[in-house]
């Protein structure tokens, strides 16, 4: 992998919205290339998301905050 080149990324599970207006979705997504090739981490994104969806990720060693209930 080159610095700076994209990382493709699988959503496998939508956990949620989040952000002050619920304008970001929380997702589990699996690492599909890499060094953490096969790794599931949880992300926030922009826009909309489903299942099955490939996400190209510039840096996959970030994790988002677990979403929390009030």
């Amino acid at each position: 992998m080159v610095e700076g080149e994209a990382i493709p990324a699988e959503v496998i599970e939508v956990l949620g919205r989040t952000g002050m207006h619920g304008e970001a979705v929380q997702i589990n997504c699996r690492i599909l290339d890499g060094i953490n090739k096969g790794r599931i981490i949880t992300r926030n994104c922009m826009g909309p998301v489903r299942l099955g969806d490939i996400l190209m990720l510039l840096e996959t060693t970030r994790e988002a905050k677990k979403l929390t209930t009030r």
